[in-house]
């Protein structure tokens, strides 16, 4: 295993004070002189008639009319949200189900975002909707629709009545801030908001929730009591209001932390707290309570594993019972990702060795489980309930199955017990290259301390293992999010159709093996997964896949961190990194945009005794003069409210000013996807490719 290199305790302590403080103005005018110039240097780079050529075939796949438009149910209506080259901001829109399963179906457009952004001289980007649930029988009226002035986590939030196609006049109306909502009726809203000092915690997330009455103003709410309220140091409180009919409730939460948190149910004007641990998952369903721990839990001397799924009538749970049914306990391969309800069933979505495993579980027969025959290997697929308050649809499910050479399918089923029929194939989306050929493998990497990391390698069938294969190694590792096979045509069109290998990495700190997988990961023990990163590129090499300076690695967000670590702790297994969005100075980034919220992650680094292992993964701290870099290119978008633009802005900088070669874009809207229309996201994505390739094949 190739030892890390790191600066030593000496060398960080002797640093000199943050010379690129003033780069965290991030609307000031110098530093968007900085942010417009270096762009213009990436675009002198990289921008040629060829890469010009390779963005239109992105954004071609971006636009296509043929992709699946994905819809919700909502009553008798599917809906989906559309962009397109002719409508970049996108179409909100509506279709019954008998003509969402033409060729051509006929779309209700509910709002024009393009068409509003004219009206209003504004550039909105959609950011979905929440819909007032009707009284049995009657038609969805109302919604409160969200709305992002730059493309960030801040919407603003504004009622819509879909019977007349049009924003309510007078009606609900909330600024653009990290507003959390729920209906209680269709005069009344669950509102946590910014309304002043106190309103929201640290990591920038509502710190309470109030009432607002229709013909309220905010002032006017915001100096009520609040129904209920956090501390500011917890991530998020707020409270939701469920109205199924018969399990009509109101609940509260209190965020303590990413992976902390405790429920609350509302008896009379009391908050009950639901009495389980705080890392404990909770989850309500008509009377079921459903709970998820994220470490081993002792009930009354029987020991649930991590990952555990256990169920209870909420109502004997509240009066005392723990009479707890494991109705998924995982395995050394098994892991359980996510869950549905039907009207009747609980539906299951596994992973499997990465590889997607679907369970039907029937709480009327004692949760007898049976196995959806739906998974193909190395692929992905997930299902989840159409809608379980349908009369008649109410055992319906959707079916959504892709994978690294599969198009995205869209299936709809049913679990009625006499109708087990195979799902019905609803659309499927084109191939955007020739699958044939190449082909999917999975390869298991030995990391530096005998753990077993898989990962997923897609590349041309006839694959020559000399080492020479410009590789592209994608990885995340964090926040228990798991890398799973999913269809790419830009993907295809930008690596693989050149004759590139693509390689993603399923390393700890991901979900890929339960909460467990990823806990091993955390705070002082994050080295684990930049090791399996490593450990990963190390068997790329050893298996003739390709050598270091045919190895790239690109991440964003988290994974922009686990790549700023390659850069600076592995530099010589790669021969190009492209960073996106990421965090990099780990001495401040509790300090900018929600990091407060993330400290449950990585650690605090005003804790001394914390920053002590936080520093070594701090990328910005650990540059080297005297180290040889692999080439870097930096992105990030001026609109990101979540990790923010200024970390990617001073990695940049230093690694200038010290000579060390790097290239740097700011996109200047899309919020942390780093795009806010399909143009902008072709582009992100052409460049971090160009640049990788250029790198690994000598012509950058």
């Amino acid at each position: 295993m190739t030892e890390a290199v790191t600066a030593t305790p000496q060398q960080i302590a002797n640093q000199p004070a943050d010379e690129f403080l003033w780069l965290e103005d991030i609307h000031g005018e110098a530093p968007m002189e900085w942010v417009r110039e270096h762009n213009a240097r990436t675009d002198a780079t990289l921008v040629n008639p060829a890469y010009t050529a390779m963005e239109a075939r992105v954004l071609e796949v971006l636009d296509s009319k043929d992709r699946i438009p994905l819809v919700s149910k909502r009553g008798a209506w599917y809906y989906n949200f559309w962009r397109d080259e002719v409508n970049p901001r996108g179409l909100w829109r509506r279709t019954s189900w008998e003509s969402y399963l033409s060729a051509a179906p006929e779309w209700d457009v509910l709002l024009d975002v393009d068409a509003l952004c004219a009206a209003e001289d504004a550039q909105w980007l959609w950011a979905g909707a929440s819909f007032l649930r009707p009284a049995p029988g009657a038609d969805y009226r109302l919604a409160m629709l969200a709305l992002s002035p730059d493309g960030g986590d801040a919407v603003s939030y504004r009622e819509f009545d879909l019977t007349t196609r049009s924003f309510v006049p007078g009606g609900f109306d909330l600024p653009a801030a990290k507003t959390r909502l729920s209906w209680l009726d269709a005069d009344t809203l669950y509102v946590g908001t910014d309304t002043g000092e106190g309103s929201m915690t640290a990591s920038s997330y509502p710190a309470a929730a109030r009432v607002l009455r229709r013909g309220e103003s905010l002032a006017e709410m915001g100096a009520k009591e609040p129904l209920f309220s956090v501390p500011l140091d917890h991530l998020s409180g707020g409270v939701s209001h469920s109205s199924t009919p018969g399990f009509e409730r109101d609940v509260a939460y209190d965020v303590l932390d990413f992976y902390n948190s405790r429920s609350y149910l509302r008896v009379g004007d009391d908050w009950v707290h639901i009495e389980v641990p705080d890392d404990v998952n909770v989850s309500l369903h008509h009377q079921w309570l459903l709970l998820r721990p994220r470490t081993d839990w002792d009930v009354a001397g029987t020991v649930y594993a991590a990952g555990t799924l256990l169920a209870i009538e909420l109502s004997a749970f509240l009066a005392g019972s723990r009479d707890l049914a494991a109705i998924f306990a995982p395995t050394a391969a098994e892991s359980l990702q996510s869950w549905s309800w039907t009207r009747d069933y609980l539906l299951l979505n596994l992973l499997s060795d990465v590889s997607s495993k679907i369970l039907i579980l029937d709480p009327a027969a004692d949760w007898t489980a049976t196995e959806l025959d739906a998974c193909p290997p190395l692929h992905s697929v997930d299902a989840y309930a159409v809608d379980n308050e349908d009369p008649e649809a109410g055992n319906d499910y959707w079916l959504i199955a892709t994978g690294f050479l599969t198009p995205s399918t869209v299936y709809r089923g049913t679990l009625e017990p006499r109708e087990r029929a195979p799902a019905a194939l609803v659309r499927e989306a084109p191939a955007f290259f020739t699958a044939e050929k190449y082909s999917v493998e999975q390869h298991f990497a030995t990391s530096a301390d005998g753990t077993r990391v898989p990962y997923f390698q897609v590349g041309p069938k006839d694959l020559t293992l000399d080492g020479a294969n410009p590789t592209l190694l994608s990885g995340y590792g964090g926040f228990e999010v798991s890398r799973t096979p999913s269809y790419s045509g830009a993907v295809g069109r930008t690596w693989l159709e050149r004759g590139g290998v693509y390689v993603v990495a399923n390393i700890r700190g991901g979900g890929e093996y339960g909460p467990s997988w990823h806990t091993a990961a955390l705070g002082e023990n994050r080295h684990r997964a930049y090791e399996d990163f490593a450990a990963v590129a190390l068997d790329l090499a050893a298996r003739g896949v390709a050598t270091a300076a045919k190895l790239g690695c690109a991440g964003g967000s988290n994974g922009g961190l686990l790549v700023g670590n390659m850069l600076t702790q592995y530099p010589s297994l790669f021969g190009a990194i492209s960073c996106g969005v990421p965090l990099l100075d780990m001495r401040r980034y509790t300090k900018l945009s929600a990091g407060a919220s993330w400290i449950a992650e990585y650690g605090d680094p005003d804790v001394p005794e914390q920053w002590e292992y936080i520093k070594t993964f701090s990328p910005y701290h650990l540059l080297l003069a005297e180290v040889k870099y692999p080439a870097a290119f930096f992105w990030t978008a001026t609109s990101d409210d979540r990790v923010g633009p200024v970390q990617a802005r001073k990695m940049a900088a230093r690694m200038e000013a010290m000579g060390i070669p790097a290239l740097f874009h700011e996109a200047l809207e899309g919020g942390h996807a780093g795009a806010g229309n399909n143009e902008q996201a072709a582009r992100l994505h052409s460049a971090s490719h160009e640049f990788l390739w250029r790198a690994l094949t000598g012509s950058l």
